[in-house]
């Protein structure tokens, strides 16, 4: 069956299991003129395991805006380049999005294959009452952030990145914001040592108390009684930015049809 001709291919890679590559994406690899990779020797372990010979040029967050000028002038004189990451799929917390800004704006045709990509492989094997989440991507790294991103996210299953050098600590400030919280965490998905447990988070703290390896992905789920956390969470941050109680009730009650003098009287005990 013939294929269309794209100018610009993303393209997933492994997550971890170095078969988990479709058809297409080696055939597309093995088609374009330029392959543009985080790290070129992660990259060519996969090229050399399926016998890809296409040149690879790096193209990370550190020159991601340097490296566009050369892709385009590349694509200009009729190649074609394919966008991979060192693991999953580009754009997903990788770098892409200043490359595709730049093609869409100069007209050049993109398309991306479907393929591994650790949050869907995560989501796809944890027990959930709603299909509803959100992804912030990396966990915020203070302990301020994360507490104001689990708070402001309490009434949705939210679903983060962190690096198994942090995630106890990470999660140790989780339990103290939202000591009730469910959460489920996997590491080394698709590996050998994959692990997935769901469980209360002091129950998973301590499972991990000898230390964590691998790629971590984690879910807090939704909190069954958020009403009054997000609430507080938006009196709070209105307050930050310098409304008054008045202003902060009229605000609220219009936006999310909530009594207006309940509102006043959290603001003012706050």
């Amino acid at each position: 069956m013939s294929q269309r001709k794209f100018d610009f291919y993303i393209v997933p890679t492994p997550i971890g299991n170095i078969q988990d590559i479709t058809l297409r994406a080696i055939e597309t690899l093995k088609d374009v003129d330029i392959i543009a990779c985080e790290d070129t020797r992660v990259t060519q372990k996969l090229l050399n395991h399926y016998d890809i010979k296409t040149k690879c040029i790096s193209y990370h967050k550190y020159n991601e805006k340097e490296r566009v000028n050369f892709f385009l002038k590349e694509l200009k004189s009729g190649k074609r380049i394919a966008l991979v990451s060192d693991a999953g799929t580009p754009m997903i917390c990788d770098p892409g999005a200043v490359i595709v800004e730049e093609l869409i704006q100069e007209g050049f045709s993109i398309t991306a294959l479907p393929g591994a990509c650790a949050v869907t492989t995560f989501l796809s094997q944890i027990p959930r009452k709603s299909e509803e989440f959100i992804f912030t991507g990396f966990i915020p790294r203070s302990e301020k952030q994360i507490i104001e991103t689990v708070q402001k996210h309490a009434g949705v299953n939210m679903v983060f990145y962190d690096s198994p050098e942090r995630i106890l600590k990470t999660l140790n400030i989780i339990k103290a914001a939202r000591p009730e919280s469910k959460i489920a965490l996997a590491r080394e998905l698709s590996k050998l040592f994959e692990e997935v447990i769901c469980d209360d988070i002091s129950t998973v703290i301590k499972h991990f108390d000898d230390g964590i390896k691998g790629e971590i992905v984690c879910m807090i789920y939704a909190d069954n009684n958020t009403q009054d956390a997000e609430l507080e969470f938006k009196i709070k941050t209105l307050k930050a930015k310098g409304f008054k109680d008045k202003d902060i009730a009229i605000i609220l009650s219009a936006l999310f049809k909530l009594n207006k003098n309940d509102i006043y009287k959290k603001s003012v005990n706050m």
